[in-house]
């Protein structure tokens, strides 16, 4: 008995020291998920390496934006893919600001270029994992040291790629992507509107107090007081009397659209099969849509139209060299845009839904319950490191996370150059392509939001709870 024992202890510790040695390993293959779990330590593993992936995406956001500061454009001008020919002497001439004003723009296309094809390279290593055990999953969920280096020898490549023909191409890719990004964003404000509605109405059945549903009034009336707003506004800047058609019919549409989806937000018959609907999550996305119109708007190429347009400086000729030009990039939009991509990219990489269909497209596994904590978890939060929560399956498709993380790359690139694409001149022009993208957008993300009230009525022999 005492051997045995003895044998027993000998034993526990060899895989003490056998997991500290891994750990070390992981430490030494990246520092940063160490500093992290040392500060959270009963995060998971899925939760953690999520996050490393959106921070290396916020990375690459932070170092577009330095691109896009006119110090830094000026000494874009030695990379050997812009301007090769009369960068000295571009000016601008009618409406159209030429590639020496701009560079900044193009190296966006170049950094985003990289980062998409980083993801994308992930997105096909990861295909069907199905848990941890798998041994992709180790490359998943570590060597974040060399997934670095990796990503900056993507990026170093990226901006050796000759401009020619590539930022018109890339321009019809981001176009796709950002389309698509559109309807991942609205679909994750239904489903933070919908917990949103049900937490506030089951705290209020607890508690038996009329507070929560006079906070879920006050939002829901804030919202559409909001939504109200910004048609006026719309129909202030961006339309002229006897001009603007298009916006004052995007316009008016849009807002016949929410109405019609709020109305039948609140039908009875809609109301039994989703007793959750109401009028919260139609005034998110009466919000939302009229956000996207605005964004649509300010890609008009119309200067009567849209105050937003990068020519908007004066009648006079400007210099566009290194030595002085003018571009106009950060403007509301532009900065809307980037903070709602911010939290709707931390949405994706923190949040597991209640809600099945959301889970189902999203390609994650329900809410786990709270449950006691395990013997593994209690180990690794004294050792500092997040535990493994995914040896029996894996709590989202991480190939699908990552392509979400592609799209993501193709938006804030969108979203950053204003939707300009790059002309066969040699100059960055504002088209109609990408008004139509967002307005198709909207109707897109209002359609999806209307299927989710009407398919219980119209399947009721589904199962849509």
């Amino acid at each position: 008995m005492i051997i045995s024992i003895s044998q027993m202890r000998s034993v526990r510790l060899r895989e003490d020291e056998s997991s500290g040695q891994s750990y070390t390993a992981s430490c030494l293959c990246g520092s940063a998920p160490c500093i992290l779990c040392s500060c959270c330590p009963d995060s998971r593993n899925s939760t953690v390496s999520r996050l490393l992936f959106t921070a290396f995406l916020f990375l690459g956001v932070v170092v577009s934006i330095i691109m896009l500061s006119p110090g830094v454009e000026s000494q874009l001008h030695k990379l050997p893919w812009v301007c090769e020919e009369g960068a000295q002497n571009l000016v601008v001439l009618q409406g159209h600001i030429d590639c020496g004003s701009l560079l900044g723009h193009h190296a966006v296309y170049h950094m985003c270029f990289a980062m998409a094809a980083f993801f994308f390279l992930f997105t096909l290593l990861m295909i069907c994992v199905r848990s941890s055990r798998d041994p992709r999953a180790a490359i998943q969920n570590g060597f974040w040291f060399f997934k670095f280096l990796i990503l900056v020898g993507i990026t170093v490549g990226a901006f050796y790629i000759p401009d020619g023909s590539f930022s018109n191409i890339w321009f019809y890719f981001g176009v796709v992507g950002s389309f698509l990004f559109i309807l991942i964003q609205l679909v994750l404000f239904v489903d933070f509107a919908h917990s949103w509605n049900q937490q506030w109405l089951c705290k209020a059945e607890e508690r038996d107090s009329r507070a929560w549903y006079a906070g879920l009034f006050f939002f829901t009336l804030l919202f559409y007081t909001l939504s109200i707003a910004a048609v006026t506004l719309l129909f202030i800047y961006y339309t002229q009397p006897g001009a603007c058609h298009e916006g004052k019919v995007f316009i008016s549409l849009n807002l016949c659209f929410c109405v019609c989806v709020s109305i039948i937000a609140v039908l009875p018959k809609v109301q039994d099969a989703q007793p959750n609907s109401g009028l919260l999550q139609a005034s998110v996305i009466t919000l939302y849509t009229m956000f996207v119109t605005w964004l649509a708007l300010s890609n008009v190429p119309d200067q009567k139209c849209n105050p937003h347009l990068l020519t908007d400086f004066s009648n006079e000729t400007v210099l566009a060299g290194p030595e002085g030009y003018v571009t106009r990039w950060w403007d509301a939009p532009s900065i809307v845009g980037l903070v709602i991509f911010i939290l709707c990219t931390l949405f994706i990489s923190l949040r597991s839904s209640d809600h099945r269909q959301v889970n189902s497209l999203m390609q994650t596994e329900e809410r786990p319950p709270i449950l006691e904590a395990t013997q593994q978890q209690q180990v690794a939060a004294r050792e500092g490191r997040a535990f493994d929560n995914e040896q029996d399956r894996v709590t989202y498709s991480y190939s699908f996370f990552h392509f979400c993380l592609v799209l993501a790359s193709l938006h804030i690139m969108m979203t950053l150059t204003n939707w300009y694409r790059p002309s066969e001149t040699q100059k960055m022009i504002s088209t109609w392509t990408a008004v139509w993208v967002k307005i198709c957008a909207s109707w897109a993300g209002l359609l999806l939001y209307l299927w989710t009230l009407v398919a219980p009525l119209l399947l009721p022999s589904r199962d849509f709870s």
